[in-house]
């Protein structure tokens, strides 16, 4: 039996490219080759079971963070159009190792984000967004969200077996 917990995302379809069924995809992970070596993939509708689909290539459209794939058996516009807001997907165990200070988007969601010298409470990692600068967004624990700037220098500290991170944050980060 598939588990629905044993998935991560690692991309979301967005858009239908051109008449022949290829779709671009907004990518979540920072490994290239999921989305350009051909192969077994799975996509997933909301939260239903995941389908298995063979990946036939994909290119990464030149300056911007977007990747045209083609799946088998998708051969025209209509086709890609219905798997618009789908998410393209990963067993969890297929994750690359990575160096001691990498860590994978899906194991960041959800760490508790605690400040100062006791480690306290502040809030919850609820996202985590890419750009010039990898953001986390905290929901602090009275509701309102804040960026986080994702560098050594306000992040010094991350257990992720333990389930937290600690911050810094420089004067008035918090009260944006």
């Amino acid at each position: 039996m598939i588990e629905k917990d044993k998935w991560m995302t690692i991309g979301e379809f967005v858009a239908p490219q051109g008449l022949k069924g290829d779709i671009r995809i907004k990518p979540s992970s920072d490994f290239p080759e999921r989305f350009t070596k051909p192969g077994k993939r799975w996509i997933q509708e909301h939260s239903e079971l995941p389908t298995e689909i063979n990946l036939q290539k994909g290119t990464l459209i030149p300056g911007k963070s977007i990747y045209i794939i083609s799946i088998e058996g998708v051969s025209d516009r209509g086709s890609a159009e219905k798997l618009i807001g789908w998410k393209l997907v990963v067993p969890v165990n297929s994750r690359p190792n990575l160096s001691n200070d990498e860590y994978h988007y899906f194991d960041l969601i959800g760490l508790e984000a605690r400040k100062g010298a006791k480690k306290t409470l502040i809030g919850y990692v609820t996202d985590l967004i890419k750009g010039g600068n990898d953001l986390l967004e905290i929901e602090l624990v009275e509701g309102k969200k804040v960026l986080v700037p994702f560098v050594k220098e306000i992040v010094p500290e991350i257990k992720i077996k333990e389930k937290w991170l600690l911050i810094n944050p420089p004067p008035g980060l918090l009260e944006l």
